[in-house]
């Protein structure tokens, strides 16, 4: 794990890392409410390799009512990461039925489409429309631009 990280860009503490999950989902032309992870302490990227990890004090639920999903993210969440494509995913399981299944990837459809995809290790995926995933000023933005 030293190896993926070698050469990394290192921020700690809360605000640092939100600005810095911001910034990098904003780049990666994702929705900024994607990845709700609370309280960080720690947040690297490797630009050259495209690594990025997340960690936070303690394993965080939380409950997206637009897709119906309820997600879980353990206490470091890692990805390697390209535009509009997060891949080899750790540390995000998804609730399907009764049972957990991990995620792996996420990919930010065309934004004609305006969707994101969620994969499984075993390639199964599932499509929600990108608004379910938005802050609530992000989602005000895209309304207002949808009606000009």
């Amino acid at each position: 794990m030293a190896n993926q990280r070698a050469g990394a860009e290192i921020v700690y503490g809360a605000e640092e890392c939100y600005q810095h999950s911001i910034d990098l989902l904003e780049e990666l032309g994702f929705p900024r409410g994607v990845l709700p992870l609370q309280d960080l302490v720690e947040c690297g990227r490797v630009r050259e390799t495209g690594f990025v990890w997340m960690k936070q004090k303690a394993p965080y639920e939380h409950f997206f009512v637009g897709s119906n999903t309820r997600v879980s993210y353990a206490t470091e969440v890692t990805a390697y990461v390209e535009k509009s494509r997060m891949k080899k995913m750790t540390g995000i399981k998804s609730k399907q039925v009764f049972l957990w299944v991990p995620i792996s990837e996420m990919i930010m459809e065309q934004p004609e489409t305006k969707k994101i995809t969620f994969k499984t290790p075993m390639g199964i995926g599932r499509s929600f429309p990108v608004t379910a995933f938005m802050t609530e000023e992000e989602k005000h933005k895209y309304l207002e631009n949808a009606d000009a």
